[in-house]
């Protein structure tokens, strides 16, 4: 399968890129500012915030299979629009499409949803992937917009930095009691991704660990695996603070579950296995 990653060099896009690789793929994958690394693949950068770069990219590589990996928290035409266009692009070119989305598309007022659920995001960052989610569905009936949540890794995700960060003193700050959600391991994701861009499913797929956790909960696995002093990680509540973001948003993904051959364990599952328990 000729695969493009869109986003190749973020945790996720590496992830993917090393298993598509491993997997005897011809992998291309892109890059903002520096190349992922993974050896094996075809590396090219790309800003989908340009409408040439993409179509160019698209025209040139002639992917099966496109996956985008890509999204900023801060850019709205990174996180909505490229992702729109990228959409566009796959269509005009005969490529399937999956792409990722997240569980800030959902406020928290409901705590649980499964892929039935309508969108009502509560954060910019929220509103701009529910609107990717939107409009590709339009542009691309048979595209996968796949749901996730918190991911982690083997210490190399941006929340274990953060919990590693806190029990260190190098930065300050607290893990909330109050804000839950159901961490998925890279490994898992990347599986489940690519497995569904082989497949001929479409729609929305939620892709998330089978644990319900608090970040402090998470904190407590994480210091347990990596020998870090748990007494040290500092707790609050994030409804006190009036950080905003939905505090509670548990994605079921029971239904796609029941379809993937790759299993998405749950945070204290993975977690605990590096300790042999």
């Amino acid at each position: 399968m000729d695969i493009l990653i869109v986003g190749g060099s973020g945790f996720l896009g590496r992830e993917l890129t090393r298993q598509a690789v491993a997997a005897g793929h011809a992998v291309t994958a892109t890059f903002a500012s520096r190349a992922g690394g993974v050896r094996g693949a075809h590396w090219l950068p790309l800003d989908l915030r340009r409408d040439e770069e993409v179509t160019r990219v698209l025209r040139e590589r002639r992917p099966e299979v496109v996956v985008n990996a890509a999204a900023s928290r801060t850019d709205w035409a990174i996180t909505a629009e490229g992702a729109i266009r990228l959409a566009v692009a796959a269509n005009q070119h005969g490529a399937r499409l999956v792409h990722v989305s997240s569980d800030a598309v959902f406020s928290g007022a409901d705590g649980r949803y499964d892929e039935s659920a309508v969108p009502d995001p509560v954060t910019p960052y929220g509103a701009a992937k529910a609107g990717a989610e939107t409009t590709i569905r339009l542009l691309a009936p048979a595209a996968v917009v796949a749901r996730t949540s918190l991911i982690i890794g083997e210490g190399d995700s941006e929340h274990e930095a953060f919990i590693h960060d806190l029990a260190a003193g190098r930065r300050e700050g607290v893990l909330f009691t109050d804000d839950i959600r159901c961490p998925v391991h890279v490994a898992d994701l990347a599986r489940a991704l690519l497995e569904l861009g082989a497949s001929d499913r479409s729609g929305i797929h939620h892709l998330a660990g089978t644990d319900a956790l608090s970040r402090h909960e998470l904190g407590l696995l994480v210091a347990a695996r990596d020998g870090l002093d748990p007494s040290a990680l500092a707790t609050g509540r994030r409804a006190e603070t009036g950080t905003p973001g939905a505090l509670d948003v548990r994605l079921d993904s029971a239904r796609t579950q029941r379809i993937l051959r790759t299993r998405l364990r749950g945070a204290r599952e993975f977690l605990r296995a590096a300790l042999g328990g």
